[in-house]
């Protein structure tokens, strides 16, 4: 079995870790799947570990010439924290879903950004800015069932960027084996 498994910095993977954690605490709140957890339970991780502790593993990453993960942490920071600020006040529907279309964008960018970075970082991107996207339209359609799909979604998110800081630390494998194609299959280029 191929092992893939980048390095990375321990800021690269302790900031996923901590965003693996605040989408899981989000998206199992979004859901409402456990009995009394709701998404304001998540307010004090997003506040703390994805807020604060992601924006400072940013301003870390960037004094390590990492512009990529300060761009990712310290941006994501900067949305947890501002999103956990935010979560007691009473905005239009609309401005929440602007609010969430804005940051999604941020989070398109890192998926794009993250494209030679290894499969379970652009994953967690790709499923974090799709997460943001059903959520917004759901804020602008006003639904729930939109808005437990996108918490479905970061969840899944949460999951990938655990298992990939997780995979980083215990050196597992991450990379799926490559077969030869099948009989009468010809791969040319």
């Amino acid at each position: 079995m191929d092992n893939e498994v980048s390095a990375g910095s321990t800021t690269s993977t302790l900031g996923h870790l901590a965003l693996g954690l605040t989408l899981l605490a989000f998206g199992i709140g979004t859901t409402r799947v456990i009995d009394g957890v709701t998404v304001a339970d998540a307010v004090s991780i997003a506040t703390y570990i994805g807020g604060i502790g992601m924006f400072v593993l940013g301003v870390l990453a960037f004094r390590e010439h990492d512009a990529f993960t300060g761009t990712a942490f310290a941006g994501l920071g900067a949305f947890w924290f501002t999103w956990a600020a935010g979560a007691q006040t009473k905005f239009s529907a609309n401005a929440s879903g602007l609010f969430l279309v804005l940051f999604a964008l941020l989070a398109l960018s890192l998926a794009a950004g993250s494209a030679g970075g290894g499969l379970f970082r652009q994953g967690t991107y790709g499923l974090l800015f799709l997460a943001l996207v059903v959520l917004a339209v759901g804020q602008f359609a006003d639904s729930s069932v939109l808005a437990r799909a996108a918490g479905w979604l970061a969840a899944v998110a949460g999951v990938v960027a655990w298992y990939g800081a997780t995979a980083s630390l215990a050196k597992w494998p991450t990379a799926m084996p490559r077969r030869a194609a099948g009989r009468g299959v010809t791969a040319t280029g």
